[in-house]
């Protein structure tokens, strides 16, 4: 860890944010579907109950519904879960551009060799 430049924890950062992001935007659509097919299921167990099924099989389609909007409802508040995430790793994204982008831009263009640079010495008190 001690090896990790500037540039490459920029870098992983902005690509935590970018695949959480993805990831949370994919698990807020397959929810969405989940739950457009716990309404179908729903709507189902009312149509068969006005076909005079048997009570036992429009509990259970009603139960496999509620079921199935729970199901959905979880995967939203883990999909938000992940919208937090992203946006954190834009915070500390932002932060470390705040921090030490200036730092670096100054030593990338000094024509000084600093490659031998006690980075100790640029630490921030």
């Amino acid at each position: 860890m001690a090896d990790l430049k500037y540039r490459q924890l920029q870098k992983a950062v902005t690509d935590l944010g970018r695949e959480v992001t993805r990831g949370a935007e994919a698990i807020h659509a397959r929810a969405q579907k989940i739950d457009e097919e716990a309404q179908d299921t729903a709507r189902l167990a009312e149509q068969i109950h006005g076909m005079g099924v048997d009570p036992d099989t429009i509990s259970e389609t009603r139960e496999t519904a509620k079921l199935m909007a729970s199901l959905s409802a979880g995967a939203r508040t883990y999909a938000s879960a992940g919208d937090t995430t992203a946006r954190a790793a834009k915070a500390a994204h932002d932060q470390a551009h705040a921090s030490h982008d200036g730092i670096n831009e100054k030593i990338n263009r000094s024509p000084v060799d600093v490659s031998n640079l006690n980075r100790e010495w640029l630490r921030q008190e």
